[in-house]
């Protein structure tokens, strides 16, 4: 999953095309609901079928950033817009089943994103990576120095089994790749493991928190309440950190698959799409998006893993296979091709359906430049009004559901043979 500021906290209704009261949106884990921030409040919509499930308007300022726990009742929100209702270097913690914050964490600088999982919020700063436990008493539990990371790009992985969590590496086109369940108690004199960009844990100036535990109200899904720790704030580091050089410009987009095996990112130059084992850090994937300078707003893994969708300010989305096994008689096939005198360009070889689509040269890939190694997606879609968007994978099998800055939500279904795309619906949320 990828959060995307689909529209500027300040002077949102300055471009042609973006409805000036929206100022952010995100799915939810499991792209099953997504939420949007606005000059008075928020909103909470289910995906596909498309229904708004709640709304909560304040008097008093707008939300900037909201973040969702799966389907349950808590969230986390920065104030942003004209008159913002917390400020910028606050994240709070909202229990709608009780409708009051719960927990409030103050930093010495902006929140630019905001993700939680199970049992940690995941806070991204402009240099800073920070992880604080979930709970009715937060507790910041590590502190990872990053490059500049205006975006707040992170990415961590959806599943309560896997706690990988992505994000910017110290050195420009680096990913750190952190193992959450894999940690060891360290006492204040202590390091973390050697190459590790890992910090102690920052303080906060202040902590305020409730002992509100209310059980979930818009949705049967999600954790029985937050556990209260009477625990003492214990230093502990993750034991399982890699890095990977993913990149030569900064990083613009990270995506974590569900099982955290994978994780998928994008640099600024936004023409390739890198997929690495988190493990190992292998590359295991190399898609090409195109040749072109973009700008990448989403990256989202389908939750089987098999699939990945892309969206960029070319107001196209590109869906790429992973999964795809090349036929063995695909360098057969590209010799003909070449022999026929096709074009030179991106098509899919092999005979295949839902391959994604290669050069006819690729056989000779060790002679030619890179570009023609590549692999294109196997089919795309232009959005309407070719407005910023974020996408993610719809509830149906070959779908994907994009939110737009115009304040519209659009399902796309594409055949994974063919490749061919199809508006299903198109909506207006705001």
């Amino acid at each position: 999953m990828n959060v995307g500021r689909i529209v500027p906290r300040v002077g949102a209704g300055a471009q042609e095309g973006y409805a000036p009261e929206l100022l952010y949106a995100t799915f939810n884990q499991d792209y099953g609901c997504f939420a949007i921030g606005t000059q008075t409040g928020f909103r909470i919509f289910n995906s596909d079928p498309y229904k708004e499930k709640m709304r909560r308007e304040f008097k008093d300022g707008g939300i900037g950033i909201v973040a969702m726990l799966y389907r349950s009742n808590y969230l986390a929100f920065v104030g942003g817009g004209r008159n913002p209702r917390f400020p910028p270097n606050q994240v709070m913690l909202w229990d709608d089943a009780s409708s009051k914050i719960i927990a409030e964490l103050e930093f010495r600088s902006d929140v630019l994103n905001v993700q939680l999982q199970r049992d940690r919020i995941v806070v991204a700063q402009r240099n800073k990576c920070i992880i604080c436990s979930l709970e009715t008493k937060p507790r910041h539990l590590h502190a990872f120095e990053t490059a500049d990371n205006d975006r707040g790009v992170i990415a961590i992985s959806s599943s309560s089994e896997s706690g990988i969590l992505a994000f910017p590496g110290r050195q420009k086109g680096h990913i750190q790749i952190v193992d959450l369940h894999s940690c060891v108690s360290l006492s204040s004199g202590q390091q973390g493991p050697a190459g590790a960009s890992a910090t102690h844990p920052e303080p906060a100036a202040n902590v305020q928190r409730s002992r509100s535990r209310t059980k979930g109200s818009f949705s049967a899904e999600g954790p029985n309440g937050l556990q209260d720790s009477a625990q003492p704030s214990a230093l502990a580091h993750p034991t399982n950190i890699n890095i990977i050089a993913a990149h030569a410009t900064s990083i613009s987009a990270l995506a974590v698959s569900f099982d955290g095996a994978m994780v998928a990112s994008a640099s600024e130059k936004g023409t390739l799409i890198r997929i690495f084992d988190t493990m190992s850090g292998r590359l295991l994937h190399e898609l090409r998006r195109g040749v072109d300078r973009a700008d990448i707003y989403s990256i989202a893994f389908s939750p089987d893993g098999s699939k990945l969708c892309v969206s960029s300010d070319k107001g196209t989305v590109h869906i790429f296979n992973l999964d795809y096994k090349p036929n063995p008689e695909q360098h057969m096939s590209s010799g003909a091709a070449m022999s026929s005198g096709g074009n030179v360009g991106p098509t899919s070889v092999g005979g295949n359906g839902g391959s994604n689509k290669q050069s006819m040269f690729k056989f000779m890939k060790d002679l030619l430049p890179k570009y023609f190694s590549s692999e294109w997606s196997f089919t795309h879609f232009r959005v309407a009004n070719e407005v910023r968007c974020i996408c993610g994978f719809g509830n149906e099998r070959n779908s994907v559901v994009v939110l737009c800055a115009d304040g519209t939500a659009q399902k796309y279904s594409f055949d994974s043979y063919r490749g061919n795309c199809v508006r299903e619906w198109y909506r207006r949320f705001i």
